[in-house]
């Protein structure tokens, strides 16, 4: 006859057997543990058991408890807009102890510091622009040491800007080869640069803009589908599309100098503002990059006064302004390279319609460059057979 005896403890399940004159132990631990003891008394066991218990109990019963905070932004809205004002409230439960300080945070700056269990900061002006920009984080400490902070990220997606009209007028074109998907267009010591895409048909070209003629040109590997190109320091810097990979030539002669990895899924457009070259992605975040070692500056996010725009393709900098071709539309935007704004839209619908036939090929608008020292504006796009100066022309 077998008799049975089981005790079970915070951790451990115990189990009696007595067989004959000996008692067995057999106890586990979150049932993947097991091994036996044999023989012990049945009465140590019981008050090693019942003591193992009680002192689980006690330590538990005497832990002191986190503090937990809640956050409760005023107006509640699904998108913010840009220098909007908000009042954010934060209650605090404590079960035990006291507090010593709650101090509530806005994208790392201190708003407020309290002993409040309940108070509400004012007047906080929304100061950055895209999804998940706005970070409130509230950390509760109590006299004992013990901390705990929570966090509410919030969308701030409209601009408090309108963007600015423009429409544009033709001064004078120039040929464009009809082989070339235009990736990115740029002037530098009044020298015109492209850089095409596709696979197999991606480089980069060095032209006479008057004659459409190719003086240099270096073509990327078959595997590579190149993207935007900027020139900096006489370096000439190319994007590809999914590769993640970047190349450096030298100015001269195209040398390949350099190549680094870029942490985007994607890249597309490629400028720089004379110190760092700054990256778009496909999205509405732009990206700017150290050109010495490729460390990531900084990033914005660009929205108009209707909410986040995507599509952020070729680029160029100008006057202190970032040019922005959105992809698979007529438009470029003008960004404020601080806030992310969309200052203004120029509009170029109808560009290129008396050129389009069965024989020509053309795809999107794609292609910006500038010559700063005359102020002259130029546009293309991919398959074009022509290069547009324009004058940028208000709507009223």
């Amino acid at each position: 006859m077998i008799h049975k005896v089981r005790f079970k403890t915070l951790f451990w399940y115990f189990n009696f057997k007595k067989r004959f004159n000996h008692f067995y132990i057999n106890f586990t631990a979150n049932s993947n543990f097991y091994f036996e003891m044999k023989p012990v008394t049945f009465s140590l066991i019981l008050v090693f058991s019942i003591f193992i218990t009680f002192f689980s109990c006690s330590n538990s019963s005497d832990r002191s408890r986190k503090p937990v905070s809640t956050i409760e932004i005023l107006p509640s809205k699904n998108n913010y807009v840009f220098g909007e004002n908000v009042s954010v409230n934060v209650k605090t439960k404590v079960r035990d102890g006291e507090i010593e300080t709650i101090k509530l945070y806005f994208n790392n700056q201190l708003i407020q510091e309290s002993k409040e269990l309940d108070f509400t900061a004012n007047n906080i002006k929304l100061n950055k622009l895209g999804l998940q920009s706005g970070n409130f984080t509230v950390e509760a400490v109590k006299t004992d040491g013990l901390k705990n902070s929570r966090s509410l990220l919030i969308d701030i997606t409209i601009s408090d800007q309108t963007p600015e009209k423009f429409t544009y007028k033709i001064v004078n074109t120039f040929p464009h080869s009809k082989k070339h998907y235009t990736q990115g267009l740029e002037f530098y010591n009044n020298v015109l640069y492209e850089g095409t895409g596709e696979y197999g048909t991606s480089g980069i070209f060095k032209i006479k803009l008057e004659t459409g003629n190719i003086e240099q040109s270096k073509m990327l590997v078959d595997k590579y589908f190149g993207e935007g190109i900027t020139i900096l320091n006489d370096k000439l810097y190319q994007l590809t599309y999914k590769t993640k990979k970047a190349f450096v030539y030298r100015l001269s002669d195209f040398a390949v100098i350099d190549s680094f990895q870029f942490h985007s899924a994607e890249g597309w457009g490629l400028t720089n503002d004379g110190t760092n070259l700054i990256m778009s992605d496909g999205t509405h975040v732009l990206t700017w990059l150290n050109p010495n070692n490729y460390s990531i500056v900084k990033t914005i996010q660009v929205a108009n006064n209707k909410g986040i725009i995507n599509n952020l393709n070729e680029l160029e900098y100008i006057n202190g302004i970032i040019y922005s071709n959105v992809y698979t539309t007529d438009l470029i935007i003008t960004i404020d390279p601080e806030t992310g704004k969309v200052l203004s839209e120029i509009n170029l619908a109808g560009i290129i319609n008396m050129y389009k036939n069965q024989n020509n090929p053309i795809d999107y608008l794609n292609g910006i460059a500038y010559i700063k020292k005359s102020n002259r504006l130029f546009i293309t796009g991919k398959y074009w057979p022509k290069i547009f100066e324009i004058n940028l022309v208000p709507l009223k």
